[in-house]
């Protein structure tokens, strides 16, 4: 036990705290949608879909200004002060008597999310610079307690007030008492100094050594905004047809969602812990597992319904493992200097692109018309799903070529007269 392990375990919990209060913000309001579209008298479910499309993109869209913010001021007041933006965004779409004020609520809230995890990324990555996957692993603990929790508590507390805004405004002053708590207990480590690279001499802050890393690094949150898009689907998508298709009710819905994220709990760590001994290769078990898994779902028979929530827990299990194996790819692939404004651009183009799938969706199922009702209607959504998720996968070897070529460009040695080549002195 070294002097600084109590102080790194504790930031481990808290940030994993913080981890689900993010978490269960994104995907609380996923089995309201028709209660959420009866209030505000709107004239589709994709209006209501809407609402979290529009959280998503306002916690997407800033993150890359974050991530500057995160290499340049403490990670731990701005995490902090994030999730009371966060939490305050919730309060107030509990209170909207109108759609657009529902609208701005969740802008408010989305930008409130968008400060975690640019500095908690960095930040556990800079705690835990042999290890990132397990401790990455680690924290999507909270991340999975707060996928599961999100629908399970909203769907019930929704299902027995006969309301809707309770479980909203309740989730909304808890994550304000998780803001103060943090800011309370947690500590901000010091950031190791940036090392002199020559191929970055004339552009010191520059985040890449060179215009094709930078280009490789786009190239691979693309990629992988296809694995976040369908991942988003299969909580929305999979609200809509459980409720459409099968005859679930809102709390019935609730619940079969949150089994996505509950077995998690063991993934998360499990294969971060894994990866840091072979990343590729355990990135594609779980995408070919995960993808066989969103092409069987909408094939299961309608009864028993329990056979959704395993169903579910199952994809989960496999599906959100990737996350701690890639963050902790993208954070070995730069500097510790760098990492904030690295992950900032990481889920601003992957998670922008990604989080369209709830709109999307919605858009299509209006499009079914009656034959929303049959199951068979969606098997061609969740085939295309299954697709991108295995598409996804060209993103890995990309990071590993910016991996290695930032390493070369770390490690090359000054230019200057003392390594020019010159005649030998007589």
């Amino acid at each position: 036990m070294t002097p600084e392990s109590p102080h790194k375990t504790r930031m481990l919990v808290l940030i994993g705290v913080l981890h689900a209060f993010t978490h269960v913000y994104q995907v609380a309001l996923m089995p309201l949608y028709l209660p959420i579209q009866e209030t505000f008298g709107l004239g589709s479910v994709g209006s209501a879909t809407f609402l979290v499309t529009l959280l998503m993109f306002s916690y997407f869209l800033p993150s890359y200004p974050m991530g500057i913010l995160a290499d340049r001021i403490s990670r731990k007041k701005l995490l902090g002060v994030g999730l009371a933006i966060n939490a305050a965004g919730f309060l107030m779409l509990g209170l909207a008597n109108s759609y657009p004020l529902a609208l701005a609520a969740v802008i408010i809230s989305g930008i409130g999310g968008s400060c975690f995890h640019p500095p908690a990324t960095a930040l556990i990555a800079r705690l835990f610079p042999s290890n990132p996957g397990r401790a990455l692993g680690l924290i999507g603990i909270g991340a999975s307690l707060g996928f599961f929790s999100g629908p399970l508590y909203a769907g019930w507390r929704a299902a027995h007030t006969g309301n809707w805004r309770a479980p909203v405004l309740e989730l909304g002053v808890l994550g304000l008492f998780g803001a103060i708590a943090f800011l309370w207990l947690a500590e901000d480590p010091q950031s190791e100094p940036r090392p002199r690279i020559a191929a970055r001499r004339s552009e010191p802050d520059a985040l890449f050594g060179s215009t094709q890393a930078a280009l490789l690094f786009v190239g691979a949150a693309v990629c992988f905004s296809l694995r976040d898009f369908t991942g988003s689907s299969m909580g929305s998508l999979g609200s809509l047809f459980l409720q459409r298709a099968h005859h679930f009710s809102v709390e019935q819905t609730g619940i079969a969602l949150s089994a996505i994220f509950l077995a998690a709990v063991i993934s998360n760590p499990l294969f971060g812990h894994l990866s840091d001994r072979g990343r590729k290769r355990w990135t594609a078990f779980v995408h070919l597992t995960a993808a066989a898994l969103v092409l069987l779902f909408p094939r299961l028979p309608g009864e028993p319904k329990w056979i959704f929530f395993l169903a579910f827990m199952t994809y989960g299990f496999f599906f959100m493992a990737s996350y701690p194996m890639v963050e902790a790819a993208v954070m070995l692939a730069v500097h510790d200097s760098v990492r904030g404004r690295a992950f900032g651009l990481w889920i601003t183009v992957g998670g922008s692109i990604g989080n369209l799938s709830h709109w999307l969706v919605g858009r299509w199922v209006d499009g079914f018309g009656a034959q929303a009702a049959e199951a068979r209607t969606y098997y061609s959504l969740y085939s295309g799903l299954a697709v991108a998720l295995l598409v996804s996968l060209i993103g890995l070897p990309l990071l590993e070529r910016i991996r290695r070529r930032e390493h070369q460009a770390e490690n090359a040695p000054p230019a200057g007269p003392l390594n020019a080549s010159s005649p030998a002195s007589p």
